[in-house]
């Protein structure tokens, strides 16, 4: 937390700008880069295991809205940035609707708006069904929009057969 409270102090230029995800996806702009080309396409992929203390955030997931924030404030078109979110283990519980979530753990789903956000902004949002299935998790129990996989290992071959790359972070 107190590292977020730094980032807000040293660079408040970096939300200057209104920005695709809000309220989550800090970035520092870093004004003497390597060029991207503005119509650079990406489609990545981006696993993540690790679940959030319960009722925090997933700062993995937040890489997600780091990343379009990022790249569209320098010069990425939206509509170029297509993401995938692959969750699977402990994480699993992190993408449960926040009346879900509440009923099992009495509080919100900090993640849930960043879920919402992230899927209003060409993102794909994949839960292991094997892990889902440990952790006692439904596709009726979901946020709206996720979608159940047969496993994180087969969203991540059907990914990579359409053309995503996976983000190693």
């Amino acid at each position: 937390m107190k590292y977020l409270l730094l980032l807000l102090l040293l660079s408040p230029l970096s939300f200057a700008n209104k920005q695709p995800i809000n309220g989550f996806g800090y970035y520092y702009k870093v004004p003497e880069h390597a060029a991207i080309n503005d119509s650079t396409q990406f489609k990545i992929a981006f696993d993540v295991a690790d679940g959030a203390k319960k009722g925090e955030q997933n700062n993995a997931m937040n890489s997600l809205a780091r990343f379009i924030n990022m790249h569209v404030a320098h010069g990425i078109k939206p509509e170029n940035i297509k993401l995938a979110l692959v969750i699977h283990g402990g994480a699993s519980v992190d993408v449960l609707s926040n009346d879900e979530y509440k009923k099992r753990f009495n509080v919100d789903n900090k993640n849930a708006s960043l879920i919402k956000q992230l899927l209003a902004n060409n993102t794909q949002v994949f839960v292991c069904g094997q892990s889902a299935t440990h952790f006692k998790v439904t596709p009726k129990q979901l946020i709206q929009g996720v979608t159940m996989s047969l496993s994180a290992m087969t969203a991540h071959a059907q990914l990579q057969q359409q053309g995503y790359t996976l983000n190693p972070f």
